[in-house]
């Protein structure tokens, strides 16, 4: 596993770095916003941890500009307790999120559970393919399309989606749901799962009769709705 580190305080990032490479985890640091951004378009990693506070571009302006032409997995380090930066940053397409100063520990199962969300269709055959109404989800290239056209999700997202049509007619209790598509459960307050689907809802749209793809059962979880024949 290559990771790339993107953080303004050198101190932080070389404790990080050290207990990441005891777990075999090779690490690249980058200190300021737009060099982070250049590592991670021109140079082959896994995953990458942002913080949100950057000299030159903060973590938010960089995670905009990267999602638009990568869907590299991010974790993001935000400020403890400020819960506007994580929203947004879950918005803008973050796949997971951990307070600062975060447990090493922590930070290691994080991006070890994004990893095995990236690379759990890798094993699929070539025409794994799931196709309902208009969409159509490959397995084997990790992509969806809707209309021939391709969605452009993250790795949280995909793996969401995939995870409702797998139970396609049946609702998926949020903790299972949590534990399916991000390899970890919800802790009290955590919206990470409430914003990771109200972004994939926006990306699918509704049906042409108006009605959700996606079902809210109250005090329950979620079903994706197939199109009515």
């Amino acid at each position: 596993m290559k990771i790339l580190l993107v953080d303004d305080d050198q101190e932080l990032c070389d404790l990080l770095a050290r207990y990441l490479q005891r777990e075999g985890i090779e690490v690249d640091q980058v200190h300021t916003g737009p060099g982070g951004l250049q590592q991670a378009l021109t140079q082959p990693y896994d995953a990458m941890v942002l913080d949100i506070m950057l000299p030159g571009m903060t973590g938010l302006e960089v995670l905009t500009e990267l999602r638009k032409k990568s869907q590299l997995p991010v974790v993001m380090l935000t400020a403890k307790g400020d819960e506007m930066d994580r929203i947004v940053g879950l918005e803008i397409g973050a796949d997971d999120y951990l307070p600062k100063p975060c447990n090493p520990r922590e930070l290691i199962a994080r991006l070890r559970a994004v990893l095995r969300r990236s690379q759990s269709d890798s094993t699929v055959q070539d025409d794994d393919v799931i196709r309902i109404d208009e969409l159509e989800i490959d397995h084997s290239q990790h992509h969806v399309l809707k209309n021939n056209e391709p969605l452009e999700l993250t790795v949280t997202e995909y793996n969401i989606l995939n995870t409702l049509i797998t139970h396609l007619g049946k609702v998926v209790e949020k903790n299972q749901l949590a534990e399916e598509a991000m390899s970890r459960s919800l802790t009290l307050f955590d919206r990470s799962l409430d914003m990771h689907l109200s972004n994939l809802r926006k990306k699918l749209g509704v049906h042409d009769d108006g009605q959700t793809r996606i079902k809210t059962i109250r005090g329950i979880g979620y079903m994706y709705v197939a199109a009515q024949a």
